[in-house]
């Protein structure tokens, strides 16, 4: 599986062929274009908390539900916390954290309704999409590298098979646009935190430089979470995009040290 790149109506997005061809969802990553947001924030910012004006991200969010095929009405949004909580979402969350008041915090969503638009924020984060065509539900993960650290990819795997009876081997991923290793400087914290949670394996996606600074590869390991989850490696696509390489395409968190907009992954069963 791959992903690739799209556009409709004027708004650029980025989509995983799995999807697409198993045919039943709508779904799309963001980039920062396409919008009607301006200044710092321009064009597409998908983020109610970074200073933009509501009105104009109401309307990128309309561009966007409009350009992937999904029901604007039917968002749900939460407030991610950095953490592993995977909610099951309801008819009763229908337009929560954007049409009305968002009342929880979980950095992973989870359905089987169609209808509902599981939307999820990042600006270097990894955003993950996992979809079972055969027991027709989704799920929309926000992962950095705590979320990482924690397995919320997995977890939200396995809420997938506890709670709908889904088989890890039917699920397909999708891993959008982030930060990759060639960006992700951090200190020892987070190789430690990565290391005591994952082993050894995670040691094969960590590198040390010259500077003494180590370059972690998200990506790498989270697919290497969703395989120990039992997902077949030939079911998860990985972008190699990096928002931080490409921060004139993207929001990057570490690029504009924070003065950005966000953008999303949005995934709804038709």
């Amino acid at each position: 599986m791959n992903i690739i790149e799209c556009e409709h109506g004027g708004v650029p997005f980025l989509s995983c062929e799995g999807f697409a061809a198993a045919g039943g969802v709508a779904h799309g990553f963001s980039t920062r274009a396409g919008g009607v947001s301006e200044g710092i924030y321009a064009s597409l910012n998908l983020g109610f908390c970074r200073g933009d004006d509501r009105e104009k991200v109401l309307e990128n969010y309309r561009r966007f539900c409009a350009a992937i095929g999904a029901d604007y009405e039917g968002l749900v949004l939460s407030n991610q916390v950095h953490g592993d909580v995977v909610r099951p979402v309801t008819t009763a969350d229908r337009g929560k954290g954007i049409h009305s008041k968002g009342n929880y915090e979980a950095d992973g969503l989870i359905t089987d309704i169609p209808g509902l638009c599981l939307t999820i924020f990042g600006a270097d984060c990894l955003p993950i999409l996992l979809y079972d065509p055969a027991r027709r539900v989704i799920a929309a993960v926000h992962a950095g590298w705590r979320g990482t650290a924690n397995g919320i990819a997995a977890k939200a795997v396995e809420r997938m098979a506890d709670s709908y009876g889904c088989r890890p081997g039917d699920i397909l991923a999708a891993v959008g646009p982030g930060i990759s290793k060639c960006c992700f400087e951090t200190d020892e914290d987070v190789p430690n935190a990565l290391s005591e949670a994952m082993g050894a394996a995670a040691l094969h996606h960590i590198e040390v430089r010259g500077n003494n600074k180590f370059y972690v590869d998200l990506k790498a390991l989270n697919a290497l979470r969703l395989e120990k989850a039992g997902l077949a490696a030939e079911h998860i696509a990985v972008s190699d995009l990096c928002t931080m390489c490409q921060h004139d395409r993207f929001w990057s968190h570490r690029y504009t040290k924070g003065e950005r907009g966000s953008q999303a992954a949005m995934l709804q069963l038709l």
